[in-house]
Order: C-alpha cells, then structure tokens, then sequence
C-alpha cells in the first residue's frame, strides 16, 4: 500500500519549492495530489497545477456532493479564502504513493479520514524574521500586492502552528529550512527510509 507524505509549514517558509523539487526527484516517484481554492490565482501559477482554482458555487457544489475530503476557510482582507481537497479519483493508495502540500489542519483531517498509517508528516520550518523577508519580497512581485493580507497571514501562522498544536498532532521532526539543497536532500532521505520500512529517525 502507499503512503501519503504531506509537506507543510507556516508561509514564506520554502515549502512550494520544496514540493515542486521533490515531485521532480525520480527516485522517489511521487505523484502529486493536487487541492482545490477559491483564492484568486497568483502570478506565475498555473490552474491544475498548483491548484485547481474554483469558484465559490463550484465549491458549494462539491461538498453538497460529498466529495470534499477536508476544507479550511480563511476570512482574508479579500474576502472569504477556502482551501480542499476532493475525492476526485485522484488518490489511489494501491498503486502509488503521493506528495500533497497543506497545512497543520489539512494534514490532520487527512490522516484522519485515510487512517495514520497512510499519512507521513514533513514539517518545514524557518526562522520568522527570514520568512517575514521572503512574504514582503514575494508580494512586491506579484501585480497588485496585497500587503495587508501577507500581515494577516503571517500572524495567523502563530496561531495554526502553535507548539501547542504542534504537540497535539504529533508533529515530532522538524525539517529546518536554512538551505533549500540541503533541506531537500534531507528529506528524501528521510521519505526514502519511510519507504523502506526503516526509523523515522534522520
């Protein structure tokens, strides 16, 4: 049976390019769960890439259906912001095993709705003053920057990703995002002895 590793971490701290890297790596041959939000999509992204970007009735739709696995709702400075995964065939842990990038809740809901032993944490962390660095210059690419919402945002990662929280879900290993090669390799590392059966340990 396979696995589901899920990469998570407060925003700014690398994790995007973390999951597009690791997709990339061969060796492990992971495929990609891609979720579904009603944000507006952002320079650079790509609908069914990043995201299946949705509308607010294409979501209402869905779970009336019953096929939204897990959904968060965030109230932005824009508006109501909702991030989900769907039951939409993608996932089919017989055959493979799968890379999907979320958050602390996201990774929870998952785990409890496929069972813990499908559901492998990677959690990404970096220092809040960096992370505050990479927000502001990654913003003042975009557009139309939306400031006010990268303040938000940052300050609600305090909150979601709390020691607390942290403790509660089990999240014992932390992957510390100081150099993007080396975190990368790290963590391969660390996926490819879960594969094999081995420690956790790394």
């Amino acid at each position: 049976m396979g696995k589901i590793y899920c990469l998570f971490g407060k925003s700014s701290s690398g994790k995007d390019t973390l999951f597009k890297m690791l997709l990339e790596n061969k060796e492990l041959g992971l495929k990609t769960i891609i979720p579904y939000t009603t944000r507006p999509i952002r320079m650079g992204e790509k609908d069914g890439v990043e995201y299946h970007f949705s509308t607010e009735a294409e979501a209402e739709a869905l779970e009336k259906q019953g096929k939204i696995i897990e959904l968060r709702s965030y109230q932005t400075v824009h508006g109501i912001w909702k991030y989900f995964t769907v039951d939409d065939n993608q996932i089919n842990l017989s055959c493979h095993n799968y890379l999907m990038i979320g958050t602390l809740e996201s990774y929870i809901k998952m785990r409890d709705y496929f069972g813990v032993k499908y559901l492998v944490p990677i959690y990404v962390e970096v220092e809040d003053g960096i992370r505050l660095e990479r927000a502001l210059a990654r913003e003042r690419a975009q557009d139309t920057p939306k400031y006010a919402e990268m303040c938000r945002r940052f300050l609600a990662d305090s909150e979601d990703f709390s020691e607390e929280k942290l403790e509660a879900a089990g999240i014992e290993i932390r992957f510390e995002n100081t150099d993007l090669l080396v975190t990368c390799e790290t963590i391969v590392s660390y996926i490819k002895k879960d594969m094999r059966g081995e420690s956790h340990g790394y």
